[in-house]
């Protein structure tokens, strides 16, 4: 099981309910599981639930945050750590070396483009951590479909398809990474020559 693991969701609560009760499990799950979060540094939407459940429970929360979103995303300072940063690249960055898996919650183009970096990076073999999408009332049925699509079509393959570990409760999903092991696939594209 990954120690630390680092949470990619929104600095907005979304518009259904369950998405703070999803991001609060997450954060009472880990903090059961001794599980370290590493997320953006913000106090408020789900990365703020997260983080406070957490806290509350007895777990460490290390922030990472921009200097230049200190006011905008608002930090929270009751955090264990808040590591500031000068820019998304050394955030995404900072976040990855100190995470040994990643959980996706819901959120907009920004966890979107966090959860494909590290996804991509997994499938061309920069690590083997495990990677996880806490499918919140359904939330991510249109990337789950997606991603059987470009399996389907013969964009991802099977192997990587693996990669993509879902689940709609905190523990099931935690199960998981636990008993996740990289697929070995040694190589993305076959050259065919004429």
């Amino acid at each position: 099981m990954p120690n630390t693991i680092a949470v990619f969701c929104g600095s907005r609560e979304g518009a259904s309910p369950a998405y703070m009760e999803s991001a609060r499990a997450l954060g009472l799950e880990m903090a059961k599981r001794g599980i370290t979060l590493v997320y953006g540094g913000s106090r408020v939407g789900l990365m703020g639930a997260v983080a406070d459940a957490v806290l509350e429970n007895g777990g460490s929360a290390i922030g990472v945050l921009p200097t230049f979103m200190q006011t905008r995303e608002i930090a929270h300072l009751g955090l264990t750590e808040l590591i500031m940063v000068e820019s998304m690249h050394e955030r995404k960055a900072k976040m990855a070396e100190l995470a040994e898996g990643f959980v996706t919650l819901p959120g907009g183009s920004g966890t979107m483009e966090e959860y494909f970096e590290v996804f991509t990076w997994a499938q061309l073999g920069l690590h083997a951590k495990p990677i996880g999408v806490l499918n919140a009332a359904g939330y991510y049925d249109p990337l789950i479909a997606l991603f059987d699509r470009m399996t389907g079509e013969g964009f991802v393959t099977p192997q990587h398809r693996e990669i993509l570990l879902t689940a709609q409760e905190p523990s099931a999903l935690l199960d998981q990474m636990q008993a996740y092991r990289a697929p070995e696939v040694p190589q993305i594209l076959t050259e065919e020559r004429t």
